[in-house]
């Protein structure tokens, strides 16, 4: 058997595990609030989610993969071991921050990861700068809309639902909620499994699995939202404890404020192609939510703790990856 068919077979397997632990390490970000307010119990709760993240590919056209796949590294460049090196450095990060119950981001651990790996390849100069740029700038705006949007949502329902009883409340937006966690977790889907997609196809493509042009084919998208659908169904507990509960306290009404907000961030973020951080997203939203209630109503010592832990993910994961790369590298001479 061709020894380039098995790497690669090899690979695209270490891919969807990559996939798996994103919906793993992520399923805090789908689930977390409503658990926390009690409208769902957590088996029920993953199950909600992971269906609606199965069934993204069918909303959203696959613009956040093809960035992935040739917007970040020069497809030139692309390799399998630069491949192996961005989802080691990708999913070792994600499985030290799970460790830790810190909701980091998945989607730029594998940008750092593919960064790592084709700097030490081929210096600087094998980066996209342009699709680079775009990502890191969105770890600012990401939170910054979801803290926006969070809080103008908030406003507005606060106010119009002002001269009703908390009882009545409390039972319409726990039926909100369910539609809101919904659309955020089609959301989830639609973003964060084309990264992988992305990566796989860009695997395949510089293997010549793919023919002359760029694409991405329908096994792939299926095999991605089954993956991360799978991984949200195991969902990281630990990351929904610092989510849903130490961050700030919430009810129905706070619940389908921010997933709302975020759900509308991920579904133009999608739209445009760009691959932002799902957990940036959501807690940026539970934080504006949060602040209605004055400055105590968010926990800012655990914020910020969440904020270092998005600044280091990037160039955490390169080192890793470029590690692994080095080494993978002299291996095979």
């Amino acid at each position: 058997m061709d020894l380039t068919f098995v790497s690669v077979v090899l690979l695209v397997v270490l891919a969807l595990f990559f996939d798996f632990l994103n919906g793993f390490h992520d399923a805090a970000n789908s689930i977390a609030t409503i658990v926390a307010t009690r409208v769902l119990s957590p088996k029920f709760a993953v199950i909600w989610a992971a269906f609606f993240n199965f069934i993204a590919f069918l909303f959203f056209g696959l613009h956040v993969a093809k960035t992935l796949g040739k917007g970040i590294v020069d497809l030139d460049q692309v390799d399998s071991a630069i491949i192996f090196g961005a989802l080691v450095g990708a999913c070792s990060w994600n499985i030290i921050t799970w460790y830790f119950g810190i909701p980091s981001s998945s989607s730029h651990a594998l940008v750092g990861g593919l960064v790592g790996a084709a700097i030490v390849k081929a210096g600087p100069g094998a980066l996209v700068m342009d699709g680079i740029i775009k990502t890191v700038a969105f770890i600012v705006i990401s939170p910054l809309v979801g803290m926006l949007l969070g809080v103008i949502l908030g406003v507005v329902v606060y106010n119009l639902f002002s001269r009703s009883t908390p009882t009545k409340v409390d039972h319409l937006f726990r039926k909100g909620q369910l539609i809101s966690a919904a659309a955020y977790s089609l959301g989830h889907g639609g973003n964060d499994a084309q990264k992988t997609m992305g990566i796989i196809a860009g695997l395949l493509f510089s293997a010549g699995y793919l023919g002359k042009e760029f694409h991405v084919p329908l096994w792939i998208v299926l095999s991605c939202n089954g993956a991360i659908a799978l991984g949200t169904m195991c969902g990281g507990w630990r990351i929904v404890k610092t989510m849903g509960n130490k961050l700030a306290h919430l009810r129905p009404v706070d619940g389908f404020c921010a997933e709302t907000g975020a759900a509308v961030v991920l579904f133009g973020s999608s739209a445009l192609g760009v691959p932002i951080s799902t957990t940036h997203t959501i807690t940026g939203a539970i934080m504006g939510v949060g602040s209605l209630k004055g400055m105590r109503g968010v926990k800012w010592g655990v914020a910020g703790r969440i904020v270092w832990a998005w600044i280091i993910t990037i160039p955490a994961a390169a080192a890793i990856s470029a590690c692994c790369y080095a080494l993978t590298a002299f291996i095979m001479g």
